[in-house]
């Protein structure tokens, strides 16, 4: 992995080989970023995605192993007990453009993955943070929101 920033914005490219989401938690620790956005394109060839059934509260996950492009990877990353947590979803293409995606759990780069991950820890609104916090009713890790003293 390599990285270039521009103020608050960081073009980074994984490298085949690399494993997008470990690739990316390492990345956001070492750059001590807490909340930003993530967007990505590029290529992998063996990756997890799935859904999480609302109903039962479990995740279902989907695991793929063939060349595909990443037509779309959006995310963001917040924290969860002071730890980066990241909530990404991912979609790409076979050689025939079926399409496969849903909420990310790994995918290992084939070619490249470039990303651009627009850090806002800087840029809190009016003092507060944005923290993962879990959620009975729903079954999963849900935006709190609260004061930075």
């Amino acid at each position: 992995m390599q990285f270039r920033r521009f103020n608050n914005k960081y073009f980074v490219r994984i490298d085949k080989g690399e494993e997008i989401i470990s690739t990316l938690k390492n990345f956001c620790t070492a750059e001590k970023i807490t909340l930003a956005e993530v967007k990505a394109l590029g290529a992998v060839d063996d990756f997890e995605v799935g859904l999480f059934d609302v109903a039962v509260k479990k995740f279902h996950g989907n695991h793929f192993q063939f060349p595909a492009e990443i037509t779309s990877l959006w995310g963001t990353v917040t924290t969860k007990d002071g730890e980066i947590y990241l909530h990404i979803h991912m979609s790409a293409a076979n050689s025939e453009g079926q399409v496969f995606g849903g909420h990310l759990n790994s995918a290992t780069v084939s070619a490249t993955c470039e990303m651009m991950v627009e850090d806002l820890s800087d840029r809190n609104s009016n003092g507060f943070i944005v923290e993962r916090k879990f959620n009975d009713e729903v079954g999963l890790n849900l935006f709190e929101f609260m004061k930075n003293f």
